[in-house]
């Protein structure tokens, strides 16, 4: 990539301080609330993910073990979360938010949703989805080590199609990463399992694919294109996973753009999504790439009553 002018690099540094100054990160308080702007993401991502760990949270927030401690016991002595200690991991604890801090939560959102809605409004020469997306790509590429998105490593590859051992390797990743959401029993591996033990089968009929992150013969990060069970043109996507020492590299995007790519080539009029609420990268990186959020309900096929969502992306015209 050729490396951008002087004069782009500082407009877009003035225009990182300003949305820093506009989202009131300067002020004591933000967001409509009397809370710091550490708090206010403390509740925001505990909201987004329920049973988030101590750690988790301070690695999500960038913060010190110290720091993180000192909050969440502020945020607690306030009512505004509660911390139950995990049935896997008696030293760990999660976090999840009381009555009083889903209020909170509600306020801060609709506080954030109204700033976006209407800025949005005010921008008549460029499309909402061309801001959503080049605000994601620039997110990404400040969370990498080296600011630009992070090539495979040595000894990893995408492979295409069925891989040995990938039904339970990414039913694992799965089970492991939805976990804390779903609950920690059998049942939401099973599910997963049972589903793609169907779905092989029919993985060489031509509108059916997956692409894999293989490591040493490890399916470590996996996504799937089903262009079958759901009929009318639509396919469906499925098992996009990643291993979390994949994430923040940009593989993520390199994994659903194949996918995408495939549903294209095939004509396919509409992608639909099932997801459970709460995971906010991939919620981010769904609506990047034009899948909009048309349902959300409660569900109970995965063992424990969680919200799950729906996403379509419409082909482009």
């Amino acid at each position: 990539m050729t490396s951008p002018s002087p004069a782009i690099v500082n407009e877009i540094r003035a225009a990182s301080r300003q949305l820093v100054r506009e989202f009131g990160f300067l002020d004591k308080t933000i967001a409509g609330t009397d809370l710091s702007g550490s708090g206010v993401h403390a509740i925001l991502e505990i909201g987004l993910q329920p049973g988030i760990t101590a750690r988790d949270l301070a690695a999500r927030l960038k913060l010190e073990k110290s720091t993180i401690s000192r909050l969440l016991k502020s945020l607690e002595a306030r009512g505004e979360i509660s911390q139950t200690r995990l049935e896997q991991d008696g030293r760990a604890f999660g976090l999840n938010l009381t009555d009083t801090g889903r209020e909170t939560y509600s306020r801060i959102d609709r506080f954030g949703n109204d700033q976006a809605l209407g800025a949005l409004a005010r921008i008549r020469t460029t499309s909402a989805q061309s801001i959503a997306s080049a605000l994601s790509t620039y997110a990404e590429a400040l969370a990498s080590p080296e600011g630009e998105t992070v090539p495979l490593a040595a000894g990893h590859e995408i492979a295409e199609g069925y891989q040995t051992g990938m039904i339970g390797d990414v039913a694992a990743l799965h089970a492991r990463t939805h976990g804390p959401i779903v609950g920690m029993g059998p049942a939401f591996e099973s599910v997963v399992s049972r589903a793609m033990a169907e779905f092989m089968p029919r993985i060489g009929n031509p509108v059916n694919n997956s692409w894999s992150i293989v490591d040493n013969g490890e399916v470590i990060g996996s996504i799937s294109i089903d262009g079958e069970d759901l009929g009318n043109n639509v396919a469906h996507l499925r098992w996009f996973i990643l291993s979390e020492r994949l994430r923040g590299k940009g593989l993520g995007k390199k994994l659903l753009a194949k996918a995408l790519e495939h549903c294209d080539a095939h004509g396919f009029d509409e992608i639909h999504l099932w997801t459970l609420k709460g995971l906010a990268a991939a919620r981010s990186l769904y609506e990047s790439h034009g899948f909009e959020l048309v349902d959300e309900y409660v569900g109970n096929q995965w063992g424990k009553a969680v919200t799950e969502q729906k996403f379509i992306r419409k082909r482009p015209v």
